[in-house]
């Protein structure tokens, strides 16, 4: 079968679900500092973890990039609760597909910055199914250059089968191919510090850099967060790559990336918004659509993570739930006001345990990349 998916909610038929193997640890160098600015810098966790964990001479630190290692216990669970979303998702009927796992942690360079692998756990980052055709985005974090190569052995089947296959142009990402005025724009406390970025005789001015999950498909429609230069240049792209076949609607900075987490088409005319704010910025005609908004995440529904753990999402990333059909949905089991709200609402739900969605930076839909749905290109705004 080739690949079909034009839409977040027609019935779900197959999917990629992520593989968490080795995911030991995170660099926090300028390309993990930029993608997670929302969360991380404005709780100055960046400033917090590199003078308290740093402990060589501040010569040596200069030229060190910190790292953060995950425990044991948190790796061991990660695992278990990906395991559970797959097995949930071929109960209820979805074929699952996984990448290759990371065999190990390597270190790599290109002839600009060097570099540690990362396994293909967040799939619906650096790739989007728009209709018939696979498109791999350009990434944005340094570490995950090489992730989709993880992915191309699914892809390489869909596409002996008849899909289409793109791939954005890969960027060189020296320093100063990234667009920081999203975070200097904000006034925050050593802003230069913590965001230097140095010339290179590679430099080329701002390259595209964008992420699948900055898109959110509705037949012919897809609407895009573009909050950087880097992401305008994506975008411009998708556009002249689909010219006539889908139409594409700039929302200006919702926040840094991501949009999966703040809005959620959950059937033709109801969305999943995560406050009311969200909806004066989406385009006139899906402020028509009618609005679920969730209930206020609570402390409790979280582990309790030491001062020094870097924490990457806000506690609104249980939005980021997965669609079956345009009744069943797939929610973590640990937050249990959520599911009674979308049951209220008459959907039937899947839950799923998922502890460390918030170390991990993902949810079910970040986990996920439907690759064949029964939709079409239907047009929902007549």
């Amino acid at each position: 079968m080739k690949v079909n998916s034009f839409d977040e909610w027609s019935p779900l038929k197959e999917v990629i679900v992520g593989s968490p193997v080795h995911y030991d640890a995170q660099e926090l160098e300028l390309s993990f500092k930029l993608f997670f600015h929302d969360q991380a810098y404005s709780s100055f966790w960046y400033p917090y973890y590199e003078h308290n964990n740093n402990k060589k001479t501040e010569e040596v630190a200069e030229k060190c990039t910190p790292v953060r290692k995950f425990s044991q216990q948190y790796l061991e669970e990660l695992n278990e609760d990906v395991e559970g979303l797959a097995d949930a998702l071929r109960t209820a009927g979805v074929t699952v597909h996984r990448p290759t796992p990371l065999s190990e942690v390597k270190p790599f360079s290109t002839p600009y910055w060097e570099a540690t692998t990362m396994p293909a756990l967040n799939v619906r980052d650096q790739a989007i199914i728009i209709g018939d055709e696979i498109v791999e985005t350009a990434p944005q974090v340094r570490a995950r250059y090489f992730e989709n190569d993880l992915l191309k052995p699914v892809f390489y089947r869909y596409f002996r089968n008849g899909s289409h296959w793109s791939s954005m142009p890969r960027p060189m990402m020296t320093d100063r191919s990234f667009d920081t005025s999203y975070v200097s724009g904000q006034d925050v406390p050593a802003i230069q510090a913590v965001y230097s970025q140095e010339e290179s005789e590679f430099d080329t001015g701002y390259e595209m850099m964008f992420d699948g999950a900055q898109c959110m498909r509705f037949g012919k429609d897809i609407l895009v967060n573009v909050s950087t230069e880097n992401h305008e240049l994506g975008l411009q792209w998708l556009e002249r790559n689909f010219k006539g076949r889908f139409r594409f609607h700039r929302i200006y900075r919702l926040n840094d990336n991501h949009i999966d987490s703040t809005i959620l088409p959950l059937r033709p005319g109801l969305l999943l918004l995560r406050s009311p704010e969200v909806r004066k910025q989406l385009p006139e005609w899906l402020q028509k659509w009618d609005v679920i908004y969730p209930p206020e995440p609570t402390k409790n529904i979280f582990p309790d993570y030491k001062d020094d753990e870097l924490v990457l999402t806000s506690t609104y990333i249980d939005l980021n739930i997965l669609s079956i059909d345009e009744n069943t949905v797939v929610v973590n089991s640990l937050f249990p006001e959520l599911r009674s709200t979308l049951e209220k609402h008459g959907f039937d739900t899947i839950p799923v345990q998922h502890r460390h969605r918030r170390l991990f930076s993902g949810g079910f839909h970040c986990f996920t990349l439907d690759t064949v749905r029964e939709g079409g290109p239907e047009d929902y705004r007549s």
